[in-house]
């Protein structure tokens, strides 16, 4: 199966406003396959936004590539199929409203696209039912939670049909109700309509889900894996200031108390199982 997303040895750097250059990407190289759920993790600076900007076109390599769909994203023709390919949703969903009722805002993204209003009206019923806003459809944005308005955001994504959803830390403004909220919403539209995600987040326990993880330090790929072989390097992480699911560093203690489990573990009762097994034996 052809990748969705191809990047390869992508470099990017900027001028600060006193004239230095910075580095914030270096050489960075990695596949997404359609219907993948893709997290990345780093810390403040470590590369991880740049990179999702890469992904829908808003920032461009200063050297390597960046193809989307086989589309090149460097090159201007393609812009705007990449960006019916990929949408982003990002940190602020007030930043992202901008009508005065539910329906209105998700429909936006369909208008500026040209759809006929007759598809626009099946595109907006069908995209807040699949984030479980429909009932919310005639209501001010603005009366809502921030979890309520993060899933209206991504309606309004959904409504323009991409093959891939890039969120920015789309949980960093919200209560830990509001971030399970979002991340329900999101691995439900992963597993039922097969699309595509890329999340980045500083959250480890979200990151766990996914189905590989990548880490950025300083611009590069540190470390790349599913979640419970990237999550054991539980001291490699700490180092890069990261943290690590609890019951993940749990594990890594006990193994180093010379209990015979695997620090391979995401779950308490994974965890559980192994020390009733190993204690029981």
């Amino acid at each position: 199966m052809a990748a969705l997303i191809e990047i390869r040895d992508l470099h990017h750097s900027y001028t600060t406003r006193d004239g230095a250059t910075v580095q914030a990407l270096r050489g960075v190289s990695l596949e997404i396959q359609p219907g993948e759920f893709i997290a990345v993790v780093g810390h403040n600076g470590s590369g991880k936004s740049t990179l999702a900007k890469h992904i829908n076109a808003l920032l461009l390599p200063s050297s390597g590539s960046v193809t989307v769909d086989g589309l090149d994203t460097a090159d201007p023709k393609n812009l705007w199929e990449v960006r019916q390919r990929v949408g982003m949703v990002f940190q602020n969903p007030d930043n992202q409203i901008v009508a005065t009722t539910v329906e209105e805002d998700v429909a936006f993204g369909p208008e500026n696209l040209g759809v006929p209003p007759e598809e626009i009206r099946v595109r907006v019923a069908e995209a807040l039912e699949a984030v479980g806003m429909e009932e919310y459809a005639s209501r001010p944005p603005h009366n809502l939670s921030g979890g309520q308005k993060q899933r209206v955001a991504i309606a309004g994504v959904l409504a323009m049909r991409p093959k891939c959803i890039v969120l920015d830390e789309p949980t960093a403004m919200l209560d830990p109700v509001g971030r399970q909220e979002v991340l329900r919403t999101v691995q439900h539209l992963n597993r039922t309509e097969g699309i595509t995600v890329v999340w980045i987040t500083h959250f480890m326990n979200e990151a766990a889900v996914a189905d590989r993880v990548f880490v950025m330090h300083q611009g590069e790929v540190a470390l790349e894996g599913p979640p419970n072989q990237v999550f054991s390097n539980v001291e490699m992480l700490k180092e890069l200031h990261l943290d690590v699911p609890q019951v993940t560093e749990l594990a890594h203690l006990l193994c180093k108390a010379g209990l015979p489990v695997t620090a391979e573990v995401l779950e308490e009762e994974a965890l559980v199982a192994q020390l009733v097994e190993k204690l029981a034996g």
